[in-house]
C-alpha cells in the first residue's frame, strides 16, 4: 500500500465553502454537478503534484541500474538519486532511500483532436481503472522476490555469486511492446546517448505533449499509425537516424498491414520461439533485437540477447568460444541455451545483472550500501578525490626512471 507524503487541500472542503455561497446568499439552485465541476475545473489550476511511497527495501531496487541500463530509453537523472521519465502516457518522478520508494506522477490533460485508440499491453496493465501504485508496480515488477533469485542464481554461478553483491536491485522493466520495438530498431549500431536521443525525437515529431514539467515539456510515444506514414523515413533522416529511419517507418507499415491491434495482441500471446520468429518479421529487427522485446515487453524472461558485450561474458563460462570471431546462429543459440540451463526460466533477468557488471559506466555504483541520494554523492565525492589524488602520467614516468 502506497502512503500520501505531501497532500492538498481535500476538494470536500472547498466544496462545503462553496456550497453555502450558492445556495443561501444568492438563493439560487444550481446542480451538484455543475458546482463540482466547477470546482475542479479552478482546484486544479493550483494543484500540487502529490508525492507518494511504496514500501520497498533499498537492495531490492537500484534505480540507476534499472532505468539507466540500457532496457528503457526515455529515462533521466536529474538530480542524484532522483529519475524522472515518461510510461503508460504520464511523466514519473522516482527516487528512494533505505525503506521507500518515492514517486509522483504528472498526466496532464489530454488533447481530444489528437486522441486515438491505444493498444493495450497484456503484460503492462494500462487500463483507468488501475492506480498509479499499480501501475509502478507492475512496471518495476515488484511483485518478484529479487532476494530469493539472486540467492538461487549465486548458487547456480560462482562468477554471479561473486558480482551479485555489488549489483544488487537490478529489476527488469515491463515495457510497452510498440515502445520497445521501435526503441530497439534505433539501437542498432548504436550507444545510450544516440537511442535516447533518437527515441525522444520520435516522441516530439509524432507523440502527443502529456505535461510541461519543470520547464520540460514530455511526450507520449507515437502511435504506429503515425510512423507508417511514408513521410516519416526522409523526416528521420533529416533528423540524424541513418538507414534506421527506413527501419522504423517499413516496420510500422508491416505492423500495420499485418492487422496492427490484433497482431500486437496476438504477438503476446505466443510462446517464446513463435513470438521471436514474428518479431523477425519487421525490418530492421535480428535476433539480439527479437530477444530484447521478447525479453522486455512479452515476459518471456528466458530470453537471452547476444550482443558482443553478452559474447565476451559468455567466453568466460565457455572457453572454447574464444575460438569464434564471429557470432553465427549455432553460437547464439548455444550461447542462449546455456544461461537457460544454468539459471531457469529467469536467464534472462540474471544475465541482465551480468550485462549491468560488464558496463564500465556503472563501476562506481554504490550498490552494496544504501541506495539513497546522500551516498550516492558521497560515492561521487570519493570518486573526484581518487581522480584528484592519482598520480599523472609524468609523476609516473619519473618515477619508473628511478
Amino acid at each position: 500500500m502506497s502512503h500520501v507524503y505531501r497532500s492538498y487541500t481535500p476538494v470536500h472542503t472547498i466544496l462545503a465553502e462553496q456550497e453555502s455561497h450558492y445556495y443561501i446568499n444568492n438563493n439560487k439552485v444550481l446542480s451538484f454537478s455543475f458546482i463540482l465541476s466547477l470546482i475542479l475545473a479552478v482546484h486544479s489550476t493550483n494543484m500540487k503534484v502529490v508525492c507518494q511511497r511504496i514500501p520497498c527495501a533499498s537492495e531490492t531496487l537500484q534505480l540507476k541500474l534499472t532505468l539507466g541500463g540500457g532496457q528503457s530509453f526515455r529515462w533521466k537523472e536529474i538530480k542524484d538519486g532522483k529519475w524522472r521519465g515518461v510510461f503508460l502516457n504520464k511523466v514519473w518522478t522516482l527516487w528512494n532511500d533505505k525503506e521507500f520508494l518515492y514517486y509522483e506522477v504528472e498526466s496532464g490533460t489530454p488533447n481530444p483532436s489528437k486522441s486515438s485508440k491505444r493498444i493495450k499491453s497484456s503484460t503492462l496493465p494500462g487500463d483507468s481503472q488501475l492506480n498509479d501504485e499499480d501501475l509502478l508496480q507492475s512496471y518495476l515488477r515488484l511483485d518478484v522476490p529479487l532476494q530469493k533469485f539472486y540467492s538461487e542464481w549465486s548458487k547456480s554461478d560462482p562468477l554471479f555469486e561473486k558480482v551479485s553483491n555489488d549489483f544488487l536491485g537490478v529489476r527488469l522493466l515491463n515495457q510497452d511492446v510498440v515502445e520497445n520495438i521501435f526503441s530497439f530498431i534505433c539501437s542498432s549500431n548504436n550507444n545510450i546517448i544516440r537511442i535516447s536521443s533518437m527515441v525522444e525525437k520520435l516522441c516530439l515529431f509524432y507523440g502527443n505533449e502529456i505535461a510541461t514539467v519543470d520547464g520540460i515539456k514530455y511526450y507520449s510515444f507515437p502511435k504506429v499509425t503515425a510512423l507508417a506514414d511514408p513521410s516519416v523515413e526522409s523526416k528521420l533522416r533529416s533528423a540524424g537516424f541513418g538507414y534506421r529511419a527506413k527501419f522504423i517507418q517499413q516496420s510500422a507499415e508491416k505492423i500495420v498491414e499485418l492487422g496492427e491491434e490484433a497482431w500486437l495482441t496476438n504477438l503476446q500471446k505466443l510462446p517464446y520461439i513463435d513470438a521471436k520468429k514474428e518479431l523477425m518479421k519487421l525490418a530492421g529487427i535480428g535476433a539480439k533485437v527479437a530477444d530484447c522485446i521478447c525479453l522486455m515487453s512479452l515476459n518471456h524472461l528466458e530470453a537471452i540477447p547476444v550482443d558482443t558485450h553478452v559474447f565476451q561474458i559468455a567466453q568466460r563460462y565457455m572457453p572454447h568460444l574464444k575460438k569464434c570471431k564471429t557470432v553465427t546462429d549455432k553460437v547464439y543459440n548455444e550461447i542462449g541455451e546455456y544461461f537457460r540451463s544454468l539459471y531457469g526460466v529467469y536467464a534472462g533477468w540474471a544475465h541482465t545483472i551480468l550485462f549491468c557488471a560488464d558496463l564500465r559506466k556503472f563501476q562506481d555504483v554504490p550498490t552494496n550500501k544504501e541506495h539513497t541520494i546522500e551516498s550516492i554523492k558521497e560515492t561521487k565525492k570519493a570518486a573526484a578525490m581518487k581522480r584528484k589524488n592519482a598520480p599523472t602520467k609524468t609523476a609516473v614516468k619519473k618515477a619508473k626512471r628511478k
